[in-house]
């Protein structure tokens, strides 16, 4: 495994080695970071569930009350009157069946896919390109809906998918650094209210074990889960 450099340890250094408060955390990221770029930070939740179970799935999405900071390239898959409305939704890409087929040849240049029900059976067997990416449209997600419209809008507005891996983790980004501690903390809680909201009737013992908040390139911080267990 590769050594830290320099950057890193001096960031690290600044860390205390117990949980901190959402804020105090922020304050000590956004006080550390030293990449020369505006980077991502992200909130990590190891979570009390067994995702190998059905229904202990946890899986949603929000709408972060500032955004992603992220510019989205949303793709559309619709047809008939759904594509002038993908089209005046503000979507970069809009096609039927020859967007499926585009799309089963490699293009991928879209950050965010939207589709219709009646579309679905041609997207269906795009799983296998779209799965591993996380782009697979979902009825879940609000992802494959004839309200192709507000879908986008919720997109570009900052929507956010969070769902637990096979490990119980939880991975799911809040805003850029430039926000400031005050947007990104509204952000993180929203997201953290959601997944305490999402628990799964059947989770056993402690929900949330473990909560960590980092940028791209800095040390982890470890967040008090005592706001969360209620």
């Amino acid at each position: 495994m590769a050594k830290p450099g320099k950057k890193y340890r001096a960031a690290a250094a600044k860390i205390e080695d117990r949980p901190y408060e959402l804020k105090d955390a922020l304050s000590v990221i956004k006080d550390s970071a030293f990449a020369k770029f505006d980077e991502t930070v992200e909130v990590h939740m190891r979570l009390g569930v067994d995702p190998r179970h059905a229904d202990q799935m946890v899986r949603g999405t929000i709408v972060l009350p500032h955004g992603t900071g992220k510019t989205m390239r949303v793709a559309v898959i619709a047809g008939g009157e759904k594509v002038k409305e993908a089209e005046a939704a503000g979507a970069e890409i809009v096609g039927g069946d020859d967007l499926v087929e585009k799309i089963a040849a490699g293009f991928l240049d879209f950050d965010a896919l939207v589709a219709t029900p009646d579309m679905m059976k041609g997207v269906g067997r795009l799983g296998k390109v779209l799965g591993p990416r996380g782009l697979m449209p979902n009825p879940k997600t609000g992802t494959v809906t004839f309200d192709v419209a507000k879908a986008i809008k919720e997109i570009k507005a900052g929507k956010v998918e969070y769902r637990v891996d096979k490990t119980g983790i939880i991975h799911a980004p809040v805003g850029k650094l430039s926000f400031g501690v005050e947007k990104l903390e509204e952000n993180a809680k929203a997201l953290i209210d959601a997944v305490h909201k999402a628990k799964p009737s059947t989770a056993k013992g402690k929900y949330v074990k473990t909560m960590y908040i980092a940028s791209t390139m800095g040390p982890s911080v470890s967040l008090s889960t005592a706001g969360v267990e209620k």
